[in-house]
């Protein structure tokens, strides 16, 4: 089995838009629900191996290379728990605190809610043409997120009393590949 190959960090936050525990808590308080069996696709990311990432229109999801041409699909050995990185669009937001959300290292940002309780492990969702499953793998935030949004970012996505809301995002793993677009309709399918 090859090697995971060494790339980039990827861009740098800006500690000037770091916010605080406080700031970020109300914030998250003040976001309006988000959709619990449809909402859609507003962001895909492509994460290059220069550390670049570039913002797809569409993309072919599929169970072989996930967002093809993306980290994920060049660095072996391919774990598909964690083949797409998905996060709450709003939340990003959030944290990003004007910064662009390509700063994440995530390659799906949504209007749904992805917390445990309403995207359990197992469940199946359209995303535009394909199908996805919500994989049991964790997504924690590390280094790098520190790094970029600061230590009450990370803190923040991690909090035990808030952590089944999974505000540093989930992961899918492709089951049925299909063209998703920004602004595609996603729609869960089965919950287990």
């Amino acid at each position: 089995m090859a090697e995971l190959q060494k790339e980039a960090f990827g861009p740098h936050g800006d500690p000037t838009r770091h916010r605080g525990a406080v700031e970020l808590t109300a914030g998250f308080l003040a976001l309006p629900a988000s959709p619990k069996d449809a909402g859609r696709l507003m962001l895909i990311v492509r994460r290059l191996a220069d550390g670049t990432r570039e913002t797809l229109e569409s993309v072919q999801l599929s169970p072989e290379e996930g967002v093809p041409g993306d980290g994920w699909d060049r660095r072996p050995p391919r774990n598909p728990e964690a083949q797409l990185a998905v996060m709450s669009h709003a939340v990003a937001e959030l944290i990003a605190n004007g910064q662009e959300l390509t700063v994440f290292g995530d390659n799906l940002f949504v209007d749904l809610d992805v917390s445990a309780e309403n995207l359990p492990v197992g469940t199946r969702i359209h995303v535009g043409d394909a199908i996805v499953e919500v994989t049991p793998k964790p997504h924690n935030g590390c280094s790098k997120f520190r790094e970029r949004f600061g230590q009450d970012a990370l803190d923040f996505v991690g909090a035990p009393p808030t952590r089944h809301r999974n505000l540093r995002g989930i992961y899918w793993k492709v089951i049925e590949p299909g063209v998703a677009s920004t602004g595609s309709r996603i729609e869960v399918i089965s919950r287990p």
